[in-house]
């Protein structure tokens, strides 16, 4: 995807090539070539995922970033949220995703951890389940509420193994292990939030040109200092990604979304778009990560 952005917009070739230069190592060819295995490491895969977004940002920006009323970021697309907000350069963005990634893994090497999706199971049911889970010093939580029926559960092996057998017993659908490399969301994450923070403290952050909603509280953020610190907790909090979009709708005008407001997911894949439909009644998505989206976007626009 990202290779055919960058061949047809020159915005998106040259974002990723300025990405390129302040990471010291060339991303954007990880990006178009691979190896899968690279690219998929925690450190790679962070910012390419940021990058591929700012890309498109690059692009469409000039006729859709003056509409803009609010934006949100599942975990690592929060510092995505942020670009488009102009509290963070794309570069400066690269840079800290770079060393997050670089830091969970850290953190799942010093005590390694898992994670798990539970699907067909309410929220307050999973947590109740991880609660009954968790004992003698070995942790499981609930990390990314992504859907009324979709919940991540994250923590020590153990724990996450009872937690999903608790979850079936309940009456989970499927209980998916995924492929991580720790136990992100969770307290298992507490040194690489702390290491984070100093990190956080010298990046060259802005107050956002409109409200960014955090992970960790669902609250909007618009100053800086406050963005700091809430990119360092979302390491151990839950991504809040349903009151995430609760309060995005909210935001535009009502808690079921208005007429005519646009959710518009930047960056790889529909995941997100498929979770906000299940989120907010009658919400108008339009996801763009690939040239011929991108295309169509400014066509209509």
């Amino acid at each position: 995807m990202a290779k055919d952005l960058a061949a047809r917009f020159p915005a998106a070739r040259e974002t990723l090539h300025a990405i390129d230069d302040v990471l010291g190592l060339s991303l954007s060819r990880l990006m178009f070539d691979g190896p899968e295995e690279e690219l998929t490491a925690t450190h790679n895969a962070q910012p390419a995922i940021l990058a591929h977004s700012a890309a498109v940002f690059a692009v469409v920006a000039p006729h859709a970033g003056r509409h803009v009323v609010a934006a949100a970021g599942h975990s690592v697309g929060e510092y995505a949220a942020y670009v488009t907000a102009g509290a963070l350069t794309p570069t400066d963005a690269a840079a800290l995703v770079r060393r997050r990634g670089e830091l969970m893994h850290q953190a799942g090497t010093e005590r390694p951890g898992t994670m798990a999706a539970v699907l067909g199971l309410a929220t307050a049911d999973v947590e109740a389940a991880c609660r009954e889970a968790s004992s003698n010093g070995s942790i499981a939580v609930a990390a990314n509420l992504n859907a009324p029926d979709q919940t991540v559960v994250s923590g020590d092996p153990d724990a996450v193994a009872r937690a999903g057998q608790a979850c079936r017993a309940r009456g989970a659908k499927r209980v998916i292990p995924l492929k991580v490399s720790g136990a992100f969301h969770s307290p298992l994450m507490a040194p690489a939030a702390h290491r984070l923070h100093g990190a956080l403290e010298q990046a060259p952050f802005r107050d956002p040109a409109f409200p960014v909603i955090a992970n960790a509280t669902a609250e909007p953020v618009r100053e800086a200092v406050q963005a700091r610190r809430l990119l360092a907790d979302q390491l151990t909090a839950p991504v809040r990604w349903v009151a995430c979009m609760q309060q995005a709708a909210r935001l535009a005008g009502g808690a079921g979304g208005v007429e005519g407001a646009r959710f518009v997911e930047l960056g790889p894949g529909k995941v997100l778009a498929g979770l906000v439909t299940r989120i907010v009644p009658n919400a108008q998505v339009v996801s763009l990560g690939t040239a011929d989206e991108v295309t169509r976007f400014l066509e209509a626009a």
